[in-house]
């Protein structure tokens, strides 16, 4: 597998890092929320890894709540233009930490928020371990972004190349 790997982008400690980082950010900012209840929205399949690491760093009562979106079809490296989203999460007057894996063209995290939104949580907030260096992605809201990185096709800590690579513990290049 690694023999598949252009370039290693982001090694597995500073993923970690990051991700501990992450974890107390986002609980100095809900520490506030009181009683209310805090829903952690993870988009499957690809922030599987992330979501499981960061959960780890939120020392409050939280519900894991999961949902399915997919922007890209079979081998492609290009995100289509409309999302597939699965089946929505109760979060009605929750506070929403939505997280996914990576932020590229913006349509599927912009069109999983506006249809949250229709539920009337009482907040969200969106936390991705990646985002692209593209004014597509750097326009869409997200209060949390583990890494910027420039527009390449990644694989690893949970993304993946038609089906393949999500074990990666590093996050790498690959020339699909």
């Amino acid at each position: 597998m690694i023999q598949d790997i252009d370039q290693i982008l982001i090694a597995r400690g500073a993923i970690s890092d990051r991700v501990r980082e992450l974890g107390e950010a986002i609980t100095k900012n809900l520490e506030d929320v009181g009683e209310h209840e805090i829903a952690l929205v993870a988009v499957m399949t690809g922030s599987l890894i992330f979501v499981a690491d960061l959960m780890r760093h939120l020392p409050m009562k939280i519900q894991i709540q999961l949902m399915t979106a997919s922007s890209y079809i079979g081998k492609s490296t290009k995100s289509n233009n409309d999302p597939m989203l699965g089946k929505l999460p109760e979060v009605k007057g929750m506070h929403v930490l939505l997280v996914d894996d990576i932020l590229d063209s913006g349509k599927t995290l912009t069109r999983i928020r506006t249809e949250l939104e229709q539920l009337q949580p009482r907040s969200i907030q969106s936390c991705v371990l990646l985002r692209k260096k593209l004014d597509s992605a750097m326009h869409v809201p997200c209060e949390y972004v583990g890494f910027d990185i420039e527009d390449e096709f990644v694989v690893g800590y949970g993304l993946d190349y038609d089906g393949y690579y999500r074990n990666l513990p590093d996050i790498g290049i690959i020339s699909p």
